[in-house]
């Protein structure tokens, strides 16, 4: 399936009715493990790449997300949704840039936040609103466009202002951006709202302690993703294990591991690189 083909099935499936998943995986394997599941859609990660060189999140620079993109819209035949961050601005050609080269890698959709990692703080709406206005413009003038997600980041950053996230959502639907997202909220409650005064396809954050997935789907959400939980879960059995071995020399941990059907069935003759 061509990047082309996969843009108009991501752009189908958020026109169509109900909710759709899209988990993300870090890596290749972990991106063929979850098509193998059944998923309509993937989407990256930036802390899980940024954790599989041995960073932090936001210590990636453009050239190795473009590469990771490359590597995993090649692995599988699913439509990619990139988290590329605040769109690198000042890089070279700055978001417009940053979404052509996404785009060439084969993206069906992208993301832009509005906080900002060198001043701890989020953008003012005004000058998000326009970066989201500059990617969008980008995402839309491929003759398949790409899907732009805006989001507003105030509740993964400890501002917990519900009415200035719609008012941002909305600055940022209205500069053009084909889907909203406001990380961190659990409350169905306050996502209904969202969902309500936005008017257009809103992602949810599917966290620990939120609503499940059968109750954002009632409440209109369009997608659920999981950002870097699946990617800390994969780590966080790793170091377990390990500290099993050091602290008991036992190896219960292997009870827990993958089973080499699904392994066949994800990394097998038939089952490589779908272009």
């Amino acid at each position: 399936m061509s990047a082309d083909d996969r843009r108009d099935r991501f752009r189908a499936l958020h026109a169509a009715e109900g909710l759709f998943v899209m988990p993300n995986p870090w890596d290749v394997g972990s991106a063929r493990l979850l098509a193998s599941c059944g998923f309509e859609a993937l989407a990256s990660t930036s802390a899980g790449l940024a954790w599989s060189l041995g960073r932090l999140d936001g210590e990636v620079t453009r050239d190795e997300l473009v590469a990771h993109v490359a590597s995993l819209a090649d692995a599988t035949s699913l439509p990619l949704n990139v988290d590329s961050e605040r769109c690198f601005p000042d890089d070279p050609g700055g978001v417009a840039e940053t979404v052509a080269l996404l785009a060439a890698a084969g993206a069906a959709g992208c993301s832009i936040e509005d906080y900002d990692p060198a001043t701890g703080g989020i953008d003012d709406v005004e000058v998000a609103a326009e970066r989201v206005a500059t990617a969008a413009e980008a995402a839309h003038r491929l003759p398949d466009p790409m899907v732009l997600t805006g989001r507003a980041e105030n509740h993964l950053r400890g501002v917990d202002d519900l009415a200035d996230t719609i008012a941002r959502l909305i600055a940022y639907r209205d500069a053009g951006a084909d889907a909203v997202y406001a990380p961190g909220l659990t409350d169905i409650d306050q996502i209904a709202a969202v969902v309500r005064e936005v008017g257009v396809p809103v992602n949810v954050l599917a966290l620990r302690q939120g609503p499940s997935v059968t109750e954002l789907a009632s409440a209109g959400v369009r997608r659920a993703s999981t950002g870097s939980l699946l990617a800390g879960a994969a780590y966080g059995a790793l170091v377990a294990g390990a500290r099993e071995l050091l602290s008991e020399g036992t190896s219960q941990y292997a009870a827990g591991g993958v089973a080499r059907e699904a392994l066949d069935a994800a990394f097998g003759s038939g089952a490589g690189p779908r272009g």
